[in-house]
């Protein structure tokens, strides 16, 4: 099993409304790093933390699952779309997606200021200077700790 953080605005898409409407189409990447981890890293059955960035404070607020292969990202053809790429050819789709599924919601946020003080922690991607990107890799180690300072069990 692998584990992943998520990053998602939460004006734009928060825990809440995945809670509301799962499973849910974790759409609108465009990022070749993270369409790889997609296409050829993420399995059926990973855990994810949900992070609402750009929020005060950003953090960690709960966990999804991963309940989909990956496939290609219809908003890559929208026109209409905020992630629509017209270099992207239905032939050969560019983007792909995965389908995410609610498991938890933390009772509070483990903000990134917190998570920079937690011994054990200090190689966390998230954590890294200039680190942008909305999909990382999470070790078993930092999914296990950051799950304990939620007082939620695996």
């Amino acid at each position: 099993m692998n584990y992943w953080l998520m990053k998602s605005e939460p004006d734009c898409y928060s825990i809440d409304d995945l809670a509301a409407k799962s499973p849910a189409m974790w759409e609108g990447c465009r990022n070749y790093t993270v369409r790889n981890y997609f296409r050829d890293t993420m399995q059926l059955g990973d855990m994810a933390f949900f992070y609402h960035s750009n929020s005060d404070p950003c953090g960690i607020v709960g966990t999804m699952e991963i309940v989909s292969a990956a496939y290609p990202d219809p908003t890559q053809f929208d026109p209409s779309s905020t992630y629509f790429d017209a270099k992207s050819p239905i032939e050969a789709p560019r983007w792909v997606l995965r389908d995410v599924s609610f498991r938890e919601k933390f009772s509070r946020v483990i903000s990134l200021a917190e998570l920079r003080t937690i011994a054990g922690l200090e190689d966390m991607h998230v954590l890294r200077k200039g680190q942008r990107l909305s999909v990382m890799p999470v070790t078993e180690a930092e999914w296990t700790i950051v799950n304990s300072l939620s007082g939620l069990r695996d």
